[in-house]
Protein backbone atom coordinates (compact mmCIF):
# COMPACT_ATOMS: atom_id res chain seq x y z
CA UNK A 1 0.00 0.00 0.00
CA UNK A 2 1.48 3.44 -1.50
CA UNK A 3 1.30 6.61 0.80
CA UNK A 4 0.92 9.37 -1.68
CA UNK A 5 -0.67 12.76 -2.23
CA UNK A 6 -3.12 13.80 -4.95
CA UNK A 7 -1.59 15.68 -7.74
CA UNK A 8 -3.52 19.04 -6.43
CA UNK A 9 -1.54 18.69 -3.26
CA UNK A 10 1.66 21.25 -3.37
CA UNK A 11 4.02 20.98 -0.32
CA UNK A 12 5.83 23.54 -0.98
CA UNK A 13 3.06 25.72 -0.53
CA UNK A 14 2.42 24.24 2.62
CA UNK A 15 3.35 26.53 6.20
CA UNK A 16 4.49 25.03 8.98
CA UNK A 17 1.59 24.40 11.92
CA UNK A 18 2.36 26.69 15.00
CA UNK A 19 2.66 24.59 17.76
CA UNK A 20 0.74 25.62 20.73
CA UNK A 21 -1.43 27.54 19.71
CA UNK A 22 -4.62 26.59 20.95
CA UNK A 23 -3.28 25.30 23.72
CA UNK A 24 -5.12 28.47 25.89
CA UNK A 25 -8.50 27.25 25.08
CA UNK A 26 -7.33 24.30 25.61
CA UNK A 27 -6.78 24.76 29.10
CA UNK A 28 -9.71 26.69 29.57
CA UNK A 29 -12.34 24.53 28.00
CA UNK A 30 -11.63 20.94 29.41
CA UNK A 31 -13.03 19.47 31.87
CA UNK A 32 -10.23 17.06 32.91
CA UNK A 33 -10.28 15.91 36.38
CA UNK A 34 -7.15 13.67 37.75
CA UNK A 35 -8.18 10.46 39.20
CA UNK A 36 -6.52 9.10 42.64
CA UNK A 37 -4.57 5.94 42.03
CA UNK A 38 -6.95 4.22 43.85
CA UNK A 39 -10.16 4.83 41.63
CA UNK A 40 -8.33 4.16 38.72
Amino acid sequence: MEDELHPEYDCTQMQEGAKGKYVERYRTQTNLVPLDPDVA
